[in-house]
């Protein structure tokens, strides 16, 4: 029986560990922090958690439209909705609690040995086979031996010397739900994902936030029409966006509502009563005795894996954040599931990045999956574009939907689906039929002539497909 060490309990770790049991191996997972790592104890799970609030507070602010008034218990008019962010964060760390609980218990229930600790290589590790020597939690060390070990430690916030998170003030992403009190003016550093994201759910909770970012436009790694919709709607809503504004320092004097001052490299500043640094990951590899093993890094200290996610030292895989790229919570479950299968010899299809689906969680949500329309442009793949905007969609017009669209891509002649854009309330939803055209090497005929639901949002996918019709 193949013993399996894993390194990490976050997505990547966990979900190897239930294939690689599956599949007969006696696994080991050394566990830091508790099973469901970050994604689910300080990141994922905690701010779609947030998110989900906002999203209650986005839609009783438009509910008028809608016909719905809110009024006391005298009748007269309500006019203001508040948020209570201390019972907000409580329940957003209590369900982080519950979740990694209950995946925990199911790892335990499988026969999955379970190690409180930190890991690193150990002799032999790297060359088919060694130890893996465990720093265990109550103290001392175990070496455990493994035939093949999975790293998957993750990745944490980036900071900077001149911008130093105190956990009250001046916070990173995994420390904003210790917060008990609401902010008076929330200021964002970071306009990619992480920073969009928490920018726009702080707004929705009726908080004035201003997004600082360096680039010309919020999300510059993402479709340039979802991004502007995104910076639209923020806008028309109150937020203040302060484009190709370089962070210099970020500073805190006190406890007022401007006790935090963010310093640009123009000699600009904005002050607020917190502040969220959004500056990017750097990957837990340090100290891991990988170089050592002869697992190959690149600049940024990310590991360096292939398809089916091996590193350079035979026997031993990475799977998650450490390894760079899309740091999704899916990725990183697929590639530690791609690892254990390859390891015990089970059927295994190769990592494709053109079939990952993403979201970002923001109002209106923005979800891709394929080839970009951006990629079209620059030459590196010939496809035609069609975009349909939603609110020319019945449902849409009946749910007092304004914003967002769907943009199908897909190869001239043949009209195989190769990529999408969707851009509007559960795009995280919407986005699925489009992830399994491309998946499945499905045409834009064959999408148009699937039934969708009248009235409903994805009929606007199979009008987006009728569109790209090939005569």
């Amino acid at each position: 029986m193949s013993g399996v060490v894993i390194i990490g309990g976050g997505p990547g770790g966990y979900e190897a560990a239930l294939v690689a049991k599956q599949l007969g191996a006696e696994v080991t997972v050394i566990d830091r922090d508790g099973l469901g790592g970050s994604a689910v104890l300080t990141d994922c799970v905690p701010s779609k958690t947030l998110i989900a609030t906002a999203e209650v507070m986005t839609d009783m602010a438009a509910a008028g439209e809608l016909g719905i008034n809110f009024h006391d218990a005298h009748g007269d008019a309500a006019t203001t909705i508040r948020v209570d962010l201390g019972t907000v964060n409580a329940r957003v760390k209590a369900l982080a609690a519950a979740q990694s609980a209950d995946i925990e218990e199911r790892l335990t229930r499988r026969g999955i040995r379970i190690v409180r600790g930190t890991g690193r290589l150990g002799d032999g590790a790297g060359r088919g086979g060694g130890e893996v020597v465990a720093s265990l939690a109550d103290g001392g060390e175990e070496a455990i031996h493994a035939d093949a070990v999975l790293v998957a430690t993750g990745a944490h916030p980036r900071v900077l010397p001149t911008a130093q998170p105190d956990g009250e003030r001046i916070l990173t992403w995994e420390q904003v739900y210790d917060l008990t009190e609401t902010p008076t003016h929330m200021i964002v550093v970071g306009s990619g994902v992480t920073g969009a994201e928490f920018a726009s759910a702080y707004l929705a909770l009726g908080i004035p936030v201003t997004l600082v970012s360096s680039r010309d436009r919020v999300l510059p790694g993402e479709d340039a029409d979802a991004a502007t919709v995104l910076e639209d709607v923020l806008e028309r809503r109150g937020m203040r966006i302060l484009g190709q504004s370089r962070m210099l320092s970020v500073t805190r004097e006190g406890d007022g509502e401007d006790a935090v001052t963010v310093t640009l490299t123009d000699g600009r500043t904005v002050t607020g009563s917190h502040c969220i640094l959004a500056l990017g990951s750097i990957p837990n590899t340090a100290g891991l005795g990988l170089e050592e093993a002869g697992v190959r890094l690149d600049d940024g200290g990310f590991v360096r894996v292939d398809r089916v996610s091996r590193t350079t030292a035979p026997g031993v895989y990475a799977a998650g954040d450490c390894t760079g790229g899309f740091m999704l919570a899916s990725t990183a479950a697929m590639a530690g599931r791609i690892a254990m299968r390859h390891f015990l010899g089970d059927a295994v299809q190769p990592m494709d990045l053109k079939q990952i689906a993403s979201n970002v969680f923001t109002s209106p949500e923005i979800a891709t999956v394929g080839w970009s329309e951006a990629a079209v442009e620059k030459g590196e793949v010939v496809a035609d574009v069609v975009k349909l905007d939603l609110q020319g969609n019945p449902r849409a017009k009946m749910q007092g939907i304004h914003d967002g669209f769907v943009k199908l891509i897909a190869r001239p002649g043949s009209g195989v689906v190769i990529g999408g854009v969707v851009v509007g309330p559960r795009a995280s939803e919407l986005i699925h039929p489009i992830s399994l055209a491309v998946a499945a090497n499905l045409t834009v005929d064959q999408v148009a002539n699937t039934f969708t639901v009248y009235p409903s949002l994805s009929g606007s996918v199979a009008e987006a497909a009728r569109r790209l019709h090939q005569v």
